[in-house]
């Protein structure tokens, strides 16, 4: 099965918040940027992704995510995370009716393209299919087969709100690269010693993150 990998960017000026005490107002939006661009980068190069659309309104991010081989979708519905997912996935489907979608997080910089090829694998055994996030709290990945809505729950407690919407939690290991998005500078860390792609290496080159 190939798949249409559907990944939402808020506007760099906001994005990133909680990575206040890591890097500042005029760093933040560079390091959003870089971690979506190694998440795209390696989307791109997954062989079970036919194509990449990213939801965003944020110029400088269409332009240099464009320039990865990613499909820039308007945000036309300026409403959060879900009503982009839900619009990014509706445009997927009227170019390509039957398409199966996939929400991805823009945050996944150590993102490796076996092992989402891996989640991907798995996924396509159901109607609906969500990976949990390292945290164990949220969601990385939300696929629907081409008969079925995304029906997108992101944000406070989706993993939970996923299985209760009625779509199958992937319980796989050895797909870390998918599970850690960076919210916090502990996340940051862990991408770091996970390893990074090379727009968030150079991104985060001498920041000092706090931690134990």
């Amino acid at each position: 099965m190939q798949w249409t990998l559907v990944i939402p960017l808020k506007p760099l000026a906001r994005a990133k918040s909680r990575l206040a005490d890591t890097a500042d107002d005029g760093v933040r939006p560079g390091l959003a940027l870089a971690f979506a661009q190694d998440t795209v980068a390696a989307a791109v190069a997954c062989p079970a992704v036919s194509d990449v659309a990213v939801v965003t309104d944020d110029e400088l991010a269409g332009r240099e995510l464009a320039a990865l081989g990613a499909r820039i979708v308007p945000d036309s519905p300026g409403s959060g995370l879900n009503a982009a997912l839900a619009h990014g996935a509706a445009v997927v489907r009227t170019m390509r009716p039957g398409a199966a979608v996939a929400a991805l997080n823009a945050d996944l910089p150590a993102l490796r393209p076996a092992e989402l090829s891996r989640v991907l694998a798995a996924a396509s055994q159901f109607p609906r299919a969500f990976l949990a996030d390292a945290a164990a709290l949220g969601t990385t990945l939300l696929a629907a087969a081409g008969d079925r809505e995304l029906r997108p729950a992101f944000g406070v407690d989706s993993r939970s709100r996923h299985r209760a919407s009625g779509a199958v939690e992937l319980a796989l290991t050895g797909v870390d690269s998918v599970r850690q998005d960076v919210d916090t500078a502990a996340d940051l860390r862990a991408a770091l010693t996970l390893g990074v792609g090379p727009h968030t290496a150079a991104a985060s080159a001498g920041l000092l993150i706090p931690g134990p």
